[in-house]
């Protein structure tokens, strides 16, 4: 490992706070350090690796593509571009049509160039306002940065777009809709904001007055989407309509991808919007097969059995810990567990890996884990064993 921590310090900007471990290979949810040090995986590379690591259909699916073609740009026809986005509208039960592109931050993008061109198609006042929430995160472009309501990041890299409204919370998103307002943009469930799930009916009463006021209604799922939940959609589970829906993360199952999918099927013309890699045979063809491994775990009840038996253990977990934890949150595969303090937090993100088990922060107080979910019981079992271990230690 040592060769890699130089390699990267000498040529790799130092924008993360790496922990010190390397990864060189994985089953399932199951890693493995250049030590043979053997990990549970509760983060799936931050809810990318949907359906674990090393999946053998989806390495399958993506031999057989490359062998044949990886990239030929969006001027043509790419027929698992076309698979995946029939799979992805038909999932998520709406009737809409898919960009591609290569991130969560570029689907958010998306969503935005779509909301401010149908601001200024709609009436004769040109409406480019979009109101997001207080903690909300939707990427590091520079738009997205400033899309997001977390004021510790929008230091260091204005002057920013104009237009982007903050909300404290989703019961003070319309008290600020006015005449100029084109969108609402909002997580259902924060992720870096904390794994804060909104309130359902404050979520309902919000589309209504949207719907009514003709102002779209834009979902962001990049982390909440592909069943992370239980549901396809987070938007399915809180039983709304949205406009635009993001999604990226575990769409790829560890290739990079994104997709903003709209109602508004003929808001583009050719040109206004483009990527030279989104949407490639690689990408597409992985979707393709991440989206039939889980829809056929979600008709099968896998998928939910898995769900129910960890929340039981994450349940058991909390209950076993109420001295250092204050309450649990999220929904499904995307849970939280505040902590009384950040340095608790920190001291318990550390022992969890010392002792073989992978979790992640949120927000200022809270351990966030995002297992694949394809995960068996018996690595959750083994996994909740080491964070046992960890917080018995401290």
């Amino acid at each position: 490992m040592s060769n890699t921590v130089e390699l990267d310090k000498k040529y790799v900007l130092p924008t993360y706070a790496r922990a010190d471990v390397e990864f060189v290979s994985g089953d399932n949810a199951k890693l493995y350090d250049t030590d043979g040090k053997r990990y549970i995986d509760f983060a799936s590379g931050i809810a990318v690796c949907s359906v674990g690591h090393a999946n053998k259909r989806v390495n399958d699916a993506i031999y057989s593509q490359i062998q044949k073609i990886t990239h030929t740009s969006n001027l043509y026809y790419i027929a698992p571009q076309a698979k995946a986005a029939q799979k992805i509208v038909e999932a998520s039960g709406y009737d809409m049509k898919c960009f591609f592109g290569n991130s969560g931050a570029e689907a958010n993008e998306g969503a935005i160039k779509i909301a401010r061109k149908f601001g200024e198609k709609d009436g004769e006042l040109k409406r480019y306002k979009v109101i997001t929430l207080q903690h909300s995160f939707h990427g590091r472009t520079i738009t997205t940065v400033k899309a997001t309501g977390q004021e510790k990041m929008h230091h260091y890299f204005g002057p920013y777009p104009d237009g982007f409204v903050y909300a404290d919370d989703i019961n003070h998103v319309e008290s600020l809709l006015d005449d100029h307002t084109c969108a609402v943009m909002i997580e259902l469930v924060q992720g870096e904001g904390g794994v804060q799930p909104l309130d359902k009916e404050a979520v309902v009463n919000l589309a209504k007055v949207l719907k009514e006021k003709n102002i779209l209604l834009i979902i962001d799922e990049v982390q909440t989407g592909v069943y992370r939940t239980g549901k396809f959609l987070a938007s399915n589970y809180y039983d709304i309509e949205p406009d635009i829906v993001t999604l990226a993360k575990g769409l790829g199952g560890g290739v990079p991808i994104g997709v903003v999918m709209t109602r508004l099927k003929e808001i583009f013309s050719a040109g206004d919007h483009g990527s030279t890699f989104g949407g490639n045979f690689l990408s597409t063809t992985a979707a393709c097969e991440v989206m039939d491994i889980l829809s056929e775990m979600n008709a099968d009840g896998t998928l939910s059995d898995g769900i129910s038996y960890f929340e039981s253990e994450l349940e058991k977990f909390y209950n076993a810990h109420r001295g250092v934890f204050t309450s649990k949150v999220g929904i499904g595969m995307m849970c939280g567990l505040r902590v009384k303090d950040g340095d608790t937090l920190t001291k318990v993100i550390q022992r969890a890996r010392e002792e073989g088990v992978i979790v992640l922060k949120a927000g200022r107080d809270t351990l966030r884990l995002l297992p694949a979910l394809t995960i068996t019981k018996e690595e959750i079992d083994e996994g909740f064993k080491a964070l046992n271990r960890a917080l018995n230690s401290l």
